[in-house]
């Protein structure tokens, strides 16, 4: 993780769910010790979740799904990005679903943690947005643009802007490219760097922010309408994943939710409330 994210939030993070997660859809029945031993099936999965569109996933799975398929299922809503991967490697969640494959890899780099991916379920498209102009041909010299300052989001939104030929970056600037990577910038753009959920607040001070779809969502903007450039899907390594910590895999409790995860009704669910701006992975 990027000196940039501030200590502050990694120190809260590192105290476990207590500080970080709210409990979406759970109850007294549902309740228990998130660090099960693998093949519990009788104790609820503990899943921390974004609140949208993670966490609506999973409250649809609960109430329409769970049950018959013998899961009981626990919820905690996260609102940031460090919270999840922490909770789940000290074991007080079983389960994260939140972040894509860039992401965990350079968090397990940058913290030593070891966890893995279980599948890719979905996608949200990266967007940029704007309240002063509408489109990024308007952007006026010396703009301000707020991007995400993680690691591999912040290469991930340079990559956006430099597809839509705003800026160009050097040769082999991959996931973890920076601002320090741009090698031409005609407009002489000039850049914000902030927390990922901090970018949809910053809209109005800025020209324009690239957003995590998450977030977007969560701040009522619709990537498939309300963004002026957003993401491809074809080709796009950035699916949100369930992960778990290694070795947690064989869960019957995370093998039935993967399944869940991956059935027609929750692809129909996905497709119906999110019209476009979050995409079936599978």
């Amino acid at each position: 993780m990027r000196n940039a994210i501030k200590l502050t939030t990694t120190l809260l993070a590192a105290g476990g769910l207590a500080l970080g997660l709210t409990a979406c859809g759970s109850d007294s029945s549902s309740s228990t010790s998130a660090g099960s031993p693998a093949g519990s099936s009788d104790k609820a999965l503990v899943v921390a979740a974004s609140p949208t569109p993670h966490a609506l996933i999973l409250t649809y799975i609960k109430d329409h799904l769970a049950a018959k398929a013998g899961l009981k299922l626990e919820i905690k809503e996260v609102t940031d990005y460090v919270t999840p991967n922490t909770a789940v490697q000290d074991g007080s969640a079983d389960a994260n679903f939140f972040q894509h494959q860039p992401y965990l890899d350079d968090f397990n780099k940058q913290h030593g943690t070891d966890i893995v991916s279980v599948e890719p379920v979905h996608l949200e498209p990266l967007g940029v947005y704007s309240k002063k102009v509408k489109s990024l041909a308007e952007l006026p010299s010396g703009a301000t643009v707020a991007v995400p300052n993680d690691a591999t989001n912040e290469g991930r939104a340079l990559k956006l802007l430099a597809d839509n030929n705003v800026i160009t970056l050097k040769d082999g600037a991959g996931t973890t490219a920076t601002v320090r990577d741009i090698t031409g910038n005609p407009k002489h753009l000039k850049w914000k760097e902030l927390e990922a959920a901090q970018l949809p607040r910053a809209l109005a001070d800025v020209d324009a922010a690239v957003i995590n779809g998450n977030y977007a969502l969560d701040s009522g903007l619709k990537p498939a309408t309300d963004a002026i450039a957003v993401e491809k899907a074809e080709g796009n390594p950035y699916a949100n994943i369930l992960a778990v910590k290694k070795g947690k895999e064989s869960d019957p409790r995370v093998k039935k939710l993967a399944e869940l995860l991956h059935s027609p009704e929750v692809k129909k669910y996905i497709e119906d409330t999110f019209n476009g701006s979050v995409i079936p992975a599978f």
